[in-house]
């Protein structure tokens, strides 16, 4: 029933506000002609209960029993329907100009319909994000939150074998650029037809705000520069950080440090990522207080936290990005043998700094997480990254989600983690195993821990157990330990900025 099911698409679009009842002949029109149809009966009414996915999954069905979708995959069938739900979308200025008007009673409101939008238009895959599985560790840091990801669409074999022998175009120039609004997209770059930006001016220049396809966590979004500039981190990052929560109080916003390894994916264009959501290293607390000269407003401390994060607090923003600037300078060019801390080896810079600026009652808050991307022999992927015994869970870069306190795992882990529970109910040897062989060394240790292991009890184990990983790894990833020497480490870093440690705390 393909009528029907173009009916329920259209009726979707206008209970959702995409579209208005004025609407509904030109956008089942638009449908008509992406599934290339002459014909269409028209049924009397839609479906009591629309299901988006449905209704798609018929359509494009429908597309590849007719030839107009040539294959059957993922990656052409999210090409295909994004294709499908533009018929139903409001042109980006009507988005923009909607935003703009609800921004007047509060920002809230505005990103509230903007975020509903993005769902709603199906550029956040809505049916795909709540399969990710999602749980809360609670660790002497906080309750760290745990996410293994499957939104993410895998590639099938056809669909990359066509993007390693497609054009490479260099439009857009990266999946973070202006011109990626509307774009039908192509094997090696994904459909954004149903896409919309609001731009914004952050730092005298203008800027995009989008929602991230993938939404980690609550409303994260992408806020990026309107030219494809590379990301770099200086004292102007720091001023675009707070002109956004300046604009958006109830967002944080933070950065990607800007070397490889401690960076994030996309280096070479200039963007933040932020949202309304409230990360375990945000609730963490300052152990340690301090305060430098000309500087007695604003607060300073380390924070306890297994990365080596500075806390700078105060009313006034502009005095935050002044000695935020400091503390960078320094570190930059900051070398402790004895701590293992090199700026550079042979010309290669080693440090910088992961940002992340929020709004906190009256205070504005900025932490300043010090990173180091060095590489030896023993740790060729980096000595602060995860070590080799923990890439069995997590080998990836840890970049900004990761470093607040939100690690995002691999697809692999859910299939590996079901058979792993199995293996170790009915007490199978899981090194004879080529694909659980991997975690066997981490079974016998945790394994001890527990008086008895059933079925009912067996995810909730690994759940936890893998939280435990995910705070090892971000201790490997902390230039200084949260022990006595990397205190004094840490404490001695910031004596050579001119901090000192208040008294009597």
């Amino acid at each position: 029933m393909v009528d029907q099911a173009i009916k329920n698409l259209v009726e979707y679009g206008f209970q959702k506000g995409l579209l208005s009842e004025d609407d509904k002949i030109y956008a089942t029109n638009q449908i008509l002609d992406v599934l290339k149809m002459d014909e269409y009966n028209e049924p009397e009414k839609a479906s009591e209960s629309i299901d988006l996915e449905a209704v798609l999954k018929e359509l494009l069905d429908y597309a590849h029993e007719t030839g107009v979708l040539q294959e059957n995959s993922v990656v052409y069938r999210d090409l295909f329907d994004t294709r499908l739900m533009n018929c139903l979308m409001p042109r980006p200025s009507e988005v923009v100009k909607e935003f703009w008007e609800k921004y007047k009673h509060s920002p809230k409101e505005a990103t509230d319909y903007f975020y509903d939008l993005s769902q709603n238009s199906d550029y956040i895959r809505r049916y795909r994000v709540s399969k990710d599985l999602k749980w809360k560790t609670a660790t002497k840091y906080g309750d760290l939150d745990i996410t293994i990801n499957l939104s993410k669409p895998e590639k099938d074999p056809k669909a990359i074998a066509a993007a390693k022998n497609a054009k490479q175009s260099g439009y857009p120039k990266c999946l973070l650029c202006m011109e990626n609004v509307g774009y039908a997209g192509r094997v090696n770059h994904p459909a954004r037809n149903n896409h919309r930006i609001i731009p914004i001016t952050i730092n005298n220049c203008g800027w995009g705000f989008q929602y991230s396809p993938y939404v980690y966590y609550n409303e994260h979004c992408i806020v990026f520069n309107g030219q494809h500039v590379p990301m770099k981190i200086e004292k102007a990052a720091f001023v675009k950080l707070f002109d956004f929560v300046k604009l958006f109080p109830h967002y944080f916003l933070g950065s990607n440090a800007d070397l490889p390894i401690v960076g994030g994916s996309i280096l070479s264009h200039d963007h933040f990522q932020g949202g309304h959501y409230t990360f375990a290293m945000a609730k963490a607390p300052m152990e340690k207080n301090f305060v430098l000269k000309d500087f007695e407003d604003v607060e300073a401390g380390i924070v306890y936290w297994p990365m080596s994060v500075l806390r700078l607090r105060g009313k006034d923003s502009d005095r935050l990005i002044e000695l935020a600037d400091i503390v960078l300078k320094a570190w930059r060019g900051y070398t402790d043998e004895e701590a293992f801390v090199f700026a550079e080896t042979d010309g290669e810079p080693h440090n910088t700094i992961t940002p992340i600026a929020r709004k906190n009652g009256e205070m504005f808050e900025l932490d300043l997480v010090l990173r180091n991307n060095i590489t030896t022999e023993e740790f060729p992927l980096g000595v602060y990254h995860p070590h080799q015994e923990l890439h069995h869970i997590k080998k990836e870069n840890i970049g900004l989600i990761e470093v607040m306190g939100l690690a995002v795992l691999p697809s692999r882990l859910k299939e590996e983690l079901s058979r792993l529970g199995e293996a170790i109910v009915e007490g199978k040897n899981i090194r004879n195993d080529e694909l659980l062989a991997k975690h066997a060394d981490w079974v016998d240790e945790f394994v001890p821990k527990y008086e008895s292991i059933t079925r009912e009890n067996i995810t909730e184990i690994l759940q936890e157990e893998v939280g435990h990983v995910f705070a090892r790894v971000l201790e490997d990833a902390g230039v200084y330990k949260c022990d006595e020497a990397g205190r004094k480490a840490f404490g001695k870093f910031l004596a050579g900025v001119g901090f000192q440690e208040k008294q009597g705390q």
